[in-house]
């Protein structure tokens, strides 16, 4: 058993999937374990670090939470790539190492891709808060074209004009400007044009009249002073014109006329319609302050809400948006990210692909010791649920046996006990039969007959059951049976019965 206190690089080759009673035997493999616990370590420390920052910026929780819960994921990690390094066993096969080496690989890209992030987002962080109120501000931009496309707000400039309209009815006392007439302003309109089609027609006709006086002076066109031909093409044009200003002239007084009238119209209109139209422009001005305050309101709260959303959204999620827009505008601030992430990325993977390439070589001293252990370890314990097999077969003979012997003594016993029986009846027989002899002594005296030595003698039942009783000894060594009585024993006269 390893009893002496465990260094520091101990501990780390055994993070590593290390056995210091291997490593004992093979000091030379030391340094490339506690070099792989190392290497375990550092990832174990970075996903630390980058889950402190990512719980920071996402959940915007302080940074004592941060780095508590980060702890916690950096342990995780450290576990996952310790189960990724102890369960890839060197292999003879090429194939299967690869297929060993691949799903590791994979998942190791994967905690890489999500251990790497939020600390490239904080590198770039200063860039990536800039770039985030950008994004805040086209947001809003975006946001307040939509409303004002928003078919439930289209009517909030009619409302605000008609309100006007209608403060500007009452504050006159209903008396309204003949000029705001539609047919006025027609008119007005219309007067305007056909004053701008006379001017154009008077400057036209000045100009023809100069070209027709310049040819009869001589002084250009065609440079022949007097009334010749270009002077009677001049004139005729500028006559010509003289008949367009008329009719402009006629079409403008025309105008005149109509916006007099309608002015007159209007204005006749305005005073019959006075007092009503007071009492329409307040009720009118009631319903639309309403429905205009409706409006707002319900505008001005989607736009708070709105606006609140934008000020908070500077999460992970806007941050990864902001980094992506970053690395459009600025290439080099994209080509750098990538840069990053790859260092990262290749920080969390150098573990699964050391042990990958050690794997691919040939074994080393300790990797044959360490199967050599294995393989004394499992022979161990065959041997040891063999001797248990046995054991526990043993001690089911055992009970057996026990069960057996138990059963003899009883048939044993049984048979003891019927002879004793036997011999107590034979006794009780000779008995009567000796009281009965004595009996005709009393009676009839007896002869004094020569003195002979009487032999015992059995009974035959006596002497078979002697000859037929087992033997003394069990056959599973049990203790002996009691000894059978003397015949000599059993013939002996007994005291009368009471």
């Amino acid at each position: 058993m390893w009893s002496r206190k465990r260094s520091v690089g101990d501990r780390m080759a055994v993070l590593a999937g290390a056995r210091l009673d291997v490593l004992q035997v093979a000091p030379g493999s030391r340094a490339k374990h506690v070099a792989l616990g190392g290497v375990l370590l550092s990832t174990g420390a970075l996903a630390a670090l980058s889950a402190a920052f990512a719980v920071h910026m996402a959940l915007g929780a302080p940074w004592a939470v941060a780095l508590l819960i980060g702890l916690g994921w950096g342990l995780v990690i450290v576990n996952l790539d310790r189960m990724l390094l102890v369960g890839m066993s060197h292999d003879s096969s090429v194939a299967r190492n690869v297929g060993m080496a691949v799903p590791r690989i994979a998942l190791a890209v994967l905690l890489g891709t999500v251990i790497s992030t939020p600390l490239t987002l904080q590198v770039f962080n200063k860039e990536i808060d800039a770039t985030i109120v950008t994004l805040q501000a086209e947001a809003a931009d975006e946001f307040t074209t939509e409303l004002d496309a928003d078919a439930r707000y289209a009517q909030i400039p009619e409302l605000q004009q008609r309100i006007a309209a209608e403060q500007a009815v009452l504050a006159g006392g209903g008396a309204t400007d003949p000029n705001a007439d539609p047919r006025v302003t027609a008119a007005t309109a219309d007067r305007e044009a056909k004053r701008a089609a006379y001017d154009a027609a008077q400057a036209r006709f000045a100009e023809l009249q100069a070209k027709a006086q310049c040819e009869l002076d001589g002084s250009c066109g065609s440079g022949e002073a007097g009334p010749g031909d270009a002077y009677q093409t001049a004139a005729a044009a500028a006559a010509q014109q003289a008949t367009v200003v008329d009719d402009a002239k006629s079409q403008l007084d025309d105008a005149e006329a109509a916006l007099i009238d309608a002015r007159t119209s209007a204005g006749q209109d305005a005073a019959s319609n006075g007092a009503r139209s007071v009492s329409m422009a307040e009720a009118d001005l009631a319903a639309d302050q309403a429905a205009l305050a409706a409006l707002t309101s319900s505008r001005a709260a989607e736009v708070a809400a709105f606006e609140a959303q934008n000020s908070q959204s500077d999460g992970l999620l806007a941050r990864l948006e902001a980094m992506d827009r970053l690395a459009e505008d600025r290439p080099a601030a994209g080509t750098a990210h990538l840069m990053l992430f790859l260092l990262f990325l290749s920080v969390e993977l150098l573990p699964v692909l050391m042990k990958t390439l050690i794997n691919f070589a040939e074994p080393t001293a300790y990797e044959k010791l360490e199967k050599m252990r294995d393989d004394e370890d499992v022979e161990a314990e065959t041997i040891r649920r063999n001797g248990r097999q046995r054991a526990v077969q043993a001690r089911a003979d055992l009970v057996v046996a026990a069960e057996t012997d138990r059963m003899a003594r009883e048939i044993l016993d049984r048979e003891a006990a019927a002879r004793e029986e036997a011999a107590r009846r034979e006794a009780r027989r000779q008995a009567r039969r000796g009281r009965f002899s004595r009996i005709l002594r009393t009676v009839v005296p007896a002869r004094t007959p020569e003195r002979e030595v009487i032999e015992p003698t059995l009974d035959t039942g006596e002497l078979e059951a002697m000859m037929t009783a087992p033997s003394a000894v069990g056959m599973w060594g049990t203790s002996a049976l009691p000894k059978p009585r003397p015949a000599a024993e059993l013939l002996q006269p007994v005291s009368e019965e009471r």
